[in-house]
């Protein structure tokens, strides 16, 4: 089971995020960054195809044997499902259609949600703004493990179980931590899912159904790419509350591995945020990062100093905005 983390409560800081004063240095020095600040219309085509990619991939399995359905799903359906979350992710930011046009985002957004299996995506723009604006703040971002998480999850075994049921706890967490009334465009996104996963039923069967659901729940739990979960904000070094990823996977996952740079920059496309880093090396270069997911995992599990409650936070003062 290994030894209990001597950490006990989170790491609680009195300053501001340190984002928005590195953005307005980097815009002072580099004003060329701005050109970047537009949609990435690229991105629209690769949904469309990843949506296309997963409805052949539902018809593919729905005659094979089940262990081929479970094979197929860890190896294919999760990686797919995983991207299109980050996907989601961009269109949260407005990329694909710009900020002109932010409803056509928002359908864009539940049309993506469709192979997922169930429906995240008008939820998830409304928390993960709140996590850009008060990153860290106490009972606002829902990034942040609930304090039973942060004291249960203490050894390397419950860590590895808590990598494992990472998706429950990014779906219960907003409950426990900042329930918001239901919205118009949640229920339409619920309703479209329903829809479209009794329409895959209907149309192909059991085994469909469970290769896309087990593609997302596996994809978003133990797998390389939810290194991503930990790597983002867990404070490996104190001190240090974000940090970028510069491995290749980033090409799986909309350039999410920038995170330096997304949190810098959130209204630039993942696509050109490796053009803000290079511009910019000066302010990134010399900033603590990583190059393997793979490790952030293993090390986060070993390493008996983190645990869930290896993560900065913040008593908000003043007015706080929500979506």
């Amino acid at each position: 089971m290994g030894n209990t983390v001597a950490r006990e409560d989170f790491e609680w800081v009195y300053t501001d995020q340190p984002h928005a004063d590195r953005r307005k240095e980097i815009l002072a020095k580099h004003p060329e960054i701005k050109a970047l600040m537009k949609p990435d219309y690229n991105l629209i085509w690769v949904v469309v195809l990843m949506v296309l990619a997963q409805l052949t991939a539902f018809y593919l399995v729905k005659d094979l044997d089940w262990k081929w359905v479970v094979f197929w799903a860890y190896v294919f359906g999760s990686c797919i499902s995983h991207s299109m979350t980050l996907a989601i992710h961009e269109i949260s930011h407005n990329s694909a259609f710009g900020n002109s046009k932010a409803m056509w985002n928002r359908w864009f957004g539940i049309f993506a949600n469709l192979p997922l299996g169930l429906p995240y995506s008008i939820s998830f723009k409304r928390y993960h703004m709140d996590h850009h604006r008060y990153l860290g703040g106490d009972g606002i971002d829902v990034d942040i493990p609930t304090n039973f998480e942060g004291w249960f999850f203490c050894t390397p075994f419950r860590k590895f179980i808590w990598i494992v049921l990472q998706p429950f706890f990014y779906a219960i967490r907003p409950l426990c931590i900042n329930p918001k009334p239901i919205t118009r465009l949640e229920i339409i996104n619920l309703l479209a899912q329903l829809a479209f996963d009794v329409a895959i039923y209907y149309l192909w069967g059991v085994k469909s159904i469970f290769y896309m659901l087990a593609g997302s729940v596996l994809g978003l739990g133990l797998h390389p790419i939810s290194g991503h979960f930990i790597a983002e904000h867990y404070m490996f070094l104190k001190g240090h509350e974000t940090y970028s990823y510069y491995g290749p996977l980033n090409l799986l996952t909309f350039n999410v591995g920038y995170h330096n740079e997304h949190h810098d920059f959130p209204n630039i496309p993942g696509k050109s945020l490796p053009l803000v880093k290079k511009i910019a090396a000066e302010y990134y270069d010399n900033l603590p990062q990583y190059n393997s997911w793979i490790k952030v995992l293993y090390d986060f599990v070993m390493d008996d100093t983190i645990s869930p409650y290896s993560r900065m936070k913040r008593q908000l003062k003043g007015e706080v905005k929500q979506d």
